[in-house]
Order: C-alpha cells, then structure tokens, then sequence
C-alpha cells in the first residue's frame, strides 16, 4: 500500500478533535485534515502555542477551520473542562496523539506517573467524557484513533506498581503507557461492537519520526549528550513528522481502514515509510489484562463508560 495524504477523501462537514495539535505529528495531521476540509478542534495543553500553530498552518492553508481549546492530560480537572465546553457539540473524528516519552519520573495533578496518566489515563478519561459527542447511534462514520507507539512491543503492564512508585525506569514507563494505548484501542473497539456502535476504534504508531517528542527526555534530565545525540539520530534515522503522521490520518479518514486494527509505516522495520495494517505485540491481545487495565483505569480517572458494557467474549466487524 502506497497511501499518502494526497489519498485522504473529502472531510468537508466533518469534525475533528485532536490532542497535542500544536507540535509534530499532531500538527501535520491537523494541516492535513483541515486542508481535506475538517473542522478541527485543536486540543492543546497551551492556547499560545496552539495559536502559534494556527497560524503555521493558516500560512499553507489559508481557509483552515481551526479552533483552540485548553487541555491539559495531565490534569483531569482540565480535561473535564474541555469536554464540558464540547458538550453537545457533534464530532466526528476523536484523535488521541498527545504524549510524553522516556521523562524523568513526575507526577500529574491527580498524583499518577506523568507517563501513564498523560499517555493513556488523560485519553482514556478524555474518550469516554467525549463519546456520546460522536454520535454512536448514526450512520456518520465515527472513529476514535490511538496514536501510541513501536516501543509498545517491549511494554508489560505492571499492575502492582502502576505508577513507578516501587521501581521506575523512564523506558520501562514509557512502553507500559504506549500498551496501555494498544489495549484500551482495542477494548474500545470490542466495547462498541458489542453495542452495535456506528463507530470504530484503532491504533496506529508513526514508527520513527522526527519530532520535539524525543528531546523532552533529555531536557528534562538536563542531558546535553543525549540531547546532541537524539538531534543526529533524528537527523540521520528518522523519517519526516509529515511522514510519521500518515498512519494516523490513514485510520482517521480511509474509508477502507477498520475497527480494531493496528497501523503503522510499512517500510524498514516499521519506521519509516507509507501506513500498512500490522500485528501488534502478543501481550496487547491479551483480552484479561485489557478489561482489568479498563476497570483500573475507570477507578482511578472516575470515568464510567456506562454505555459500553463489557463484552462477553470477543467480538470481531
């Protein structure tokens, strides 16, 4: 499959929200989508630097229909927020991008390791705020895409020290959180089937791209040679945030993409390249840990998906 963004089909009438929109992949997903013709709800942590992307983009796409709307994943004060301002409002398209990666352990607002809790916790509490917006019971094509990552592969979810308070490793944190993405992407998608759900779910990585994502690691440890490190495997490696976005904009506007299922670039070793279906790792079709992840996740957020009851078996489109 050579899909590129000059395949996306017209968005006109459709309405997105995207978290992280301001930097990287969110950012080239958001000039794509709004150049299709979305609508798109930029949700970002600052409403300065979303400005500053509005008006990057309107620079390329001078008629975009963008919006900015505070939204902090790690405070769930603020995430409640946002989607008190939504409410009523139709949506289309929920892009769950925003992300933090291999950071010296910290805490968000509620007390949750920052990885976990903005990673996963914040979408997760901000997905099911948002889901009667996407209009379950009509014909519109709804989708919620995950964005997490290849380095979910060497993730394990540990249960008994959810949020490194016992043992924290900055690697071991950031691929628990990027599983945790996979399993809740595909609980989801088990979840709406099993209501008969005009929606679906998937999950995508963006293999190796070159993002500001990489670099908050070193800056927060204050580590100038993993920082002058990172900027040449950036350089030398990875493949472009506008190539790295295509997995997400495939899921999100594709009319072939498919609930429950996993994309990512499809050339040298999945990092680079243009989006293809692929398997995920054994442990994140692991349907028990999925439904206790989903059960601790609700306790811990306090946000009940009371819509979508827990499914009894699989289920499969």
């Amino acid at each position: 499959m050579s899909w590129t963004a000059a395949d996306i089909p017209d968005q006109q009438g459709r309405t997105v929200v995207i978290t992280g929109a301001n930097s990287g992949i969110g950012l080239e997903a958001t000039r794509e989508l709004a150049r299709n013709g979305s609508t798109v709800i930029m949700a970002c942590r600052s409403a300065a630097r979303g400005a500053e992307a509005v008006s990057d983009i309107r620079s390329d796409v001078p008629d975009a229909d963008l919006r900015v709307e505070e939204c902090d994943l790690a405070d769930l004060e603020s995430i409640r927020s946002f989607a008190d301002r939504l409410d009523g409002e139709d949506l289309d398209v929920l892009i769950n991008n925003a992300g933090v990666m291999a950071i010296p352990r910290s805490e968000t607002e509620d007390g949750f390791e920052t990885q976990f809790g903005v990673n996963h916790l914040g979408h997760f509490a901000l997905t099911g705020l948002l889901l009667e917006n996407l209009g379950l019971d009509e014909a519109n094509d709804s989708r919620i895409v995950t964005v997490s990552s290849g380095v979910h592969e060497s993730g394990a979810i540990d249960f008994d020290d959810l949020q490194g308070e016992a043992s924290y490793n900055k690697w071991d944190a950031y691929a628990q959180s990027k599983l945790a993405n996979v399993l809740f992407a595909y609980e989801l998608e088990r979840r709406l089937l099993t209501t008969d759900a005009n929606a679906k779910s998937n999950v995508v990585h963006p293999g190796y791209a070159n993002t500001r994502l990489q670099f908050r690691g070193p800056e927060q440890s204050g580590s100038r040679v993993r920082k002058a490190a990172m900027k040449v495997m950036n350089t030398v490696l990875a493949q472009s945030a506008e190539m790295g976005a295509l997995p997400t904009l495939y899921a999100a506007t594709a009319p072939e993409a498919e609930g429950g299922a996993y994309y990512g670039p499809g050339g040298f070793k999945n990092m680079r390249g243009t989006p293809e279906r692929q398997a995920s790792s054994d442990r994140s079709y692991d349907e028990e840990t999925a439904r206790r992840l989903w059960d601790v996740s609700s306790e811990l957020t306090g946000v009940t998906y009371d819509r979508l009851p827990e499914p009894a078996q699989s289920a499969e489109r």
